[in-house]
């Protein structure tokens, strides 16, 4: 695909997407010296071993391996081809592509494609009905009583589907879409009589919803009349399943990473009152339980999540598990608690959005507040029994907090409510900490003995490390690749630093500029991909002279001229020890240390 759009243009729309922001988008980065630390998003990890260089505009996980440039990171998260991951670039910055680049292959199937399509002439459709249609008026006045304004109807293209058998069929038949496809994916109903179709959700105010994306995936709908189920859904599909996504995710996303911290909801009329009332870091489960998954999701983004569901007693239960999945994942919890039982959007409408603002999302609860009035409710205080397995739990968990501050403003209290000594709470929670400490530190160990076992192979030859460096600067340094070239050419000992050194003296030959987020383009090879970019981020100097460059060259020749006599050595070598001829044996090893010698000086 890349030869139909010129390879300046392809350049230009690199150039003016900066990696860091790319991959900021998916990944939440900090910077540490040169390079940006995250979570890789390509394997599960609680430590950032994912790095984004700036400077060389290239990705790289120490994890899993992955790593490329900013085209490959898109192809790889998002499963785009080389063309998709173009356009989304050149549309991220509003660079057209020519008009004859014309898209042949998808990372798509036809099928998912077409009800992509379907689905975003649905949306436009049942908003356009909303918004200036007699038909629709039904449900803008059911919207305009929620309080949900006009602005917030648009923002979030919020439709109704006309209470009629066959508009949308006929609408999308006209638009070449087959029934039997639009009825396999839910967006039409099979009537009793087989022969006739009917639209899924007419008689609804739709919701659209969509990936991170912002592509309409599915729909949610409500009822107005007597109809059941009062809200309705698409069915799952490749495209939509409701464990993985979070409504609103596309529009919160950059807010989310602005504040620093993401606010969960269970319902779309919660994150839609909330956004329109000002608070617009907000994404909701879509009335499920919320999932690894979409935890996971979430502590890629950001490290801090405020759980705001329902005040019933069902949505108490329901913070309680949301809150200890994303604590797994490695979030700081924090609860914005809702009096008289309210639901946000209720509240919103009873009190106010800056009430909201104020008292609930800007006056959050620690999870620990909130941990200890739930788990009150499982136990009668009164009871000496109840009291003290209540207070274990208690301390047991204060024990995870690592905050000597925190510990001791919950120890007060506890001290001051029972009546029992801070010290007393102290050492129960000490001993607590002591036993979680050392499993926790035998943890450690076993983690770090593994990773050292990982490591512990021999160290790398010094023709190897030879190589490596040379390779690194040549990789940014065109006039050290061409000194290469002239003077050792592809004589390197190791083939794929061989075939490396090839693709790179034909890259430079083409006046390609020194940009190895460039060429690791031309480099097919996944596993010599990968090879590239580790030797990108080989540590060098800002200038390195020609003696050190020359004294690479002469290892590298050396082991060249010597690496055959030393393997022949080596099994003449076993050869004397197996015929128990040690003064033999001795002899080849003099001959071997005096040639290993020679290559090392």
């Amino acid at each position: 695909m890349s030869n139909q759009i010129p390879e300046e243009l392809i350049e230009q729309i690199r150039g003016a997407n900066d990696i860091v922001d790319v991959v900021g988008e998916y990944v939440q980065l900090k910077k540490q010296g040169r390079n940006y630390f995250g979570l890789c998003p390509f394997h599960g990890e609680k430590s950032p071993s994912f790095s984004v260089t700036q400077e060389k505009q290239i990705f790289h996980c120490f994890g899993c391996g992955k790593g490329g440039n900013v085209v490959t990171f898109l192809m790889e998260i998002e499963s785009f081809t080389f063309y998709e991951a173009i356009k989304h670039l050149a549309d991220r910055t509003g660079i057209e592509l020519p008009s004859d680049s014309i898209k042949t292959e998808s990372s798509l199937s036809k099928e998912n494609q077409q009800i992509l399509s379907a689905q975003e002439w649905l949306t436009k459709l049942y908003h356009h009905l909303i918004r200036y249609t007699k038909d629709g008026k039904i449900g803008l006045d059911y919207l305009n009583e929620r309080g949900i304004t006009e602005e917030a109807i648009d923002t979030f293209k919020l439709g109704y589907a006309p209470n009629t058998k066959d508009f949308i069929a006929t609408f999308l038949e006209k638009k070449g879409f087959h029934k039997q496809l639009l009825v396999k994916y839910g967006l039409l109903n099979r009537n009793q009589d087989n022969d006739t179709v009917s639209d899924r959700f007419r008689g609804r105010v739709i919701f659209p919803i969509r990936n991170h994306l912002g592509k309409t995936v599915a729909f949610g709908a409500r009822a107005l009349e007597s109809q059941e189920p009062k809200y309705l859904n698409s069915p799952e599909s490749d495209l939509f399943q409701k464990g993985k996504l979070l409504y609103n995710f596309d529009l919160a996303k950059k807010h989310i990473r602005k504040q620093s911290e993401a606010i969960l909801f269970e319902g779309y009329m919660d994150v839609i009152s909330a956004y329109q009332s000002g608070v617009e870091n907000v994404v909701a489960t879509m009335g499920t339980a919320l999932t690894d998954t979409q935890a996971k999701l979430l502590k890629r983004y950001v490290d801090t999540v405020i759980i705001c569901y329902d005040g019933d007693k069902a949505g108490i239960e329901a913070t309680y598990k949301a809150s200890k999945l994303l604590q797994q994942v490695g979030c700081q919890v924090k609860i914005a608690s809702l009096k008289d039982g309210l639901d946000p959007d209720s509240f919103i409408k009873k009190y106010g959005g800056e009430v909201f603002r104020r008292e609930v999302i800007g006056a959050p609860q620690t999870f620990m507040s909130f941990y200890m009035r739930y788990l009150k409710k499982d136990f009668n205080v009164s009871l000496d029994s109840d009291r003290i397995k209540y207070l274990e739990e208690v301390l047991k968990e204060l024990a995870k907090i690592d905050s000597s501050v925190e510990r001791e403003l919950y120890i007060n209290e506890l001290s001051a409510e029972y009546n029992i000594t801070a010290e007393s709470l102290l050492e129960q929670i000490e001993q607590y900490r002591e036993k979680s400490g050392s499993e926790k530190d035998k943890r450690e160990k076993d983690r770090y003995t593994n990773k050292g076992q990982k490591s512990s192979g021999k160290l790398l030859p010094a023709f190897h490390n030879a190589e490596r460096k040379l390779l690194a600067y040549m990789l940014q340094n065109r006039s050290i690749a061409d000194k290469v070239q002239e003077e050792l050419g592809a004589s390197f000992n190791i083939d794929e630093h061989k075939i490396i050194a090839t693709y790179l003296y034909g890259y430079y030959e083409e006046d390609n500029p020194e940009d190895v987020s460039l060429f690791i383009d031309r480099i097919s090879d996944e596993n010599l991909r990968k090879l590239v970019i580790q030797l990108a981020l080989v540590p060098t100097q800002t200038e390195i002279s020609d003696k050190e460059i020359n004294d690479y060259l002469h290892i590298i020749r050396a082991e060249g001229s010597t690496g055959v006599d030393i393997k022949q050595l080596k099994a003449e070598q076993r050869l004397a020890e197996q015929q128990k001829d040690p003064i033999k044996a001795a002899q080849i090893a003099l001959k071997i240390i005096e040639l290993q010698r020679q290559v090392k000086h």
